[in-house]
């Protein structure tokens, strides 16, 4: 699959921030009024299975003893926590 398909559909499971920016502008062309606004899109769980059947290597998370499910948690939240950038927010 496209590595730029994976990136999005994580990007969309765990949720993201971006700064919207609007500008305003006079008859003449000139811009009289610039308005930037953050906007939080939140985690969709549709993304997010979507994405773990990919990153589970055709394994079936069903057939998982419930020790492997806590092990991979485990592993998903490491992975988590060392792609956060200074601001908290999760890049990929």
């Amino acid at each position: 699959m496209d590595e730029k398909i994976v990136r999005s559909l994580y990007k969309k499971a765990v949720g993201y921030t971006v700064n919207e920016k609007t500008l305003e502008y006079s008859p003449e062309g000139d811009v009289v009024k610039k308005k930037v606004t953050t906007k939080h899109y939140p985690p969709d769980i549709a993304a997010l299975k979507a994405y773990l059947e990919f990153i589970s290597e055709g394994e079936s998370l069903e057939k998982m003893s419930d020790d492997e499910l806590e092990s991979e948690k485990v592993r998903l939240l490491k992975v988590l926590e060392e792609m956060k950038d200074g601001t908290g927010e999760t890049e990929r």
